[in-house]
């Protein structure tokens, strides 16, 4: 089993930390480019983000294939095919001139960008002794995070200074580079063992995770969620890209260094969640979302920056929560309740711009508000039935 400091431990970690950055800056590179993408092919917002919110809607469903795949015919192979597929898809992106071929191609990359979020914890979890695990690991979710941060970065200033179709083209590039590393750095699989493919029992521990009603709340909690705090950035980008800011795609990008309070709050929730219970954690995490949502309606940049740094942080407070919550309590097949979240977390994302869509056409940002709050004091009101439940179980347990 691989060590922690040791050359192997670093090659593979270094390697699934630069895997993450390519899958999520790839996934998150048309977020910033909306109004553009709108104006270019005189589409409506909600259509122009369908660019974003298609790719996660296919990630999400492929994170349920590519799991019981990888257990039959290995992870490091799957992994490296998947994200060749996705580097082609956005070599081929630069190439595009019509709406529809551009929806296809980000549909069929989401496909293939779900391979290595499907399988890198458990690769690791292979390969890796339980120290190093957890080591690695902090190494991997910093990068998913810092990966969607630079996408966005990218995309937003690439668009704005060479085009969208060249910026699809340099990323394109790059990644091809960064895959290359990958491929070079990740050490082969010792510790795999192939196993059959099971896919009635597949089914079985799926509807058996959905009878759980501590993951069917906490699936909805987590999903409904990322609907709004996604969206709201992608409706943003309208705002602020219209009178009287009328801010360029390269600025737009840098809104999304507000997810870094998200980072910290993503560090922090495990030290909260040790002197409060998770449900009431996850219940302060909405709280905090509110709070920014509302602080968003101010008028001057600098405020609704601030706004945004409160929703990020309480956003991925709740978020690390909600997940290891689903761990805790999944009766078995503890992987694939995992992943079945995730499912619900990249749905929400890519329905909650269709949700909001009515009241921005009706409201603008003060509609968007209003929507958010809706699903918000809803996502809040399951929190605490998460906690009625978990109190009400911690009572039955004291007096057996």
């Amino acid at each position: 089993m691989i060590e922690v400091g040791t050359k192997a431990f670093w090659r593979a970690t270094l390697a699934m930390s630069l895997g993450s950055f390519l899958i999520f800056a790839n996934l998150y590179f048309t977020q910033p480019l909306l109004p553009m993408l709108a104006s270019e092919f005189g589409v409506s917002p909600l259509t122009a983000s369908y660019s974003f919110t298609l790719s996660t809607l296919m990630l999400g469903v492929s994170l349920l294939l590519y799991g019981p795949l990888s257990d039959a015919l290995g992870r490091r192979a799957i992994m490296l095919t998947t994200m060749v597929g996705a580097v082609g898809c956005t070599l081929l992106l630069s190439q595009v001139h019509s709406f529809g071929a551009l929806l296809a191609l980000r549909a069929l990359q989401g496909f293939f960008l779900g391979g290595l979020p499907a399988i890198a914890i458990a690769y690791m979890g292979d390969e890796m002794s339980r120290k190093a695990l957890v080591s690695a690991v902090g190494f991997y979710i910093s990068a998913n995070s810092l990966g969607g941060i630079c996408g966005r970065l990218l995309g937003g200033f690439l668009a704005d200074t060479l085009g969208w179709q060249m910026g699809f083209a340099i990323t394109g590039a790059l990644s091809l580079v960064l895959l290359g590393v990958f491929a070079w750095l990740l050490p082969p699989s010792q510790q795999f063992v192939r196993q059959k493919l099971h896919p009635k029992q597949m089914v079985r521990d799926l509807v058996g995770h959905l009878k759980n009603r501590l993951l069917v709340v906490s699936y909805a909690i987590g999903g409904l969620n990322f609907f709004i705090f996604v969206n709201q950035y992608s409706f943003l980008t309208f705002r602020l890209s219209d009178a009287p800011y009328n801010l360029p795609a390269r600025y737009l990008g840098l809104l999304f260094l507000t997810y870094l309070s998200g980072t910290l709050g993503s560090a922090l929730s495990g030290k909260v969640s040790a002197r409060f219970s998770q449900p009431v954690v996850m219940m302060m995490g909405i709280g905090l979302m509110v709070v920014g949502t509302l602080v968003s309606l101010g008028e001057s940049i600098s405020v609704i920056m601030l706004g945004f740094l409160f929703s990020a942080f309480g956003f991925f407070l709740c978020h690390a929560n909600c997940s290891s919550w689903v761990s805790h309590n999944a009766r078995h097949a503890k992987a694939s309740a995992s992943s079945l979240y995730l499912v619900f977390y990249y749905l929400g994302a890519s329905l909650g711009g269709t949700y909001l869509a009515p009241f921005w056409h009706h409201g603008q940002w003060a509609g968007v508000v209003l929507g958010s709050l809706i699903i918000l004091a809803l996502t809040f009101s399951l929190c605490l039935l998460l906690r009625h439940w978990a109190t009400a179980r911690e009572g039955a347990l004291i007096s057996n």
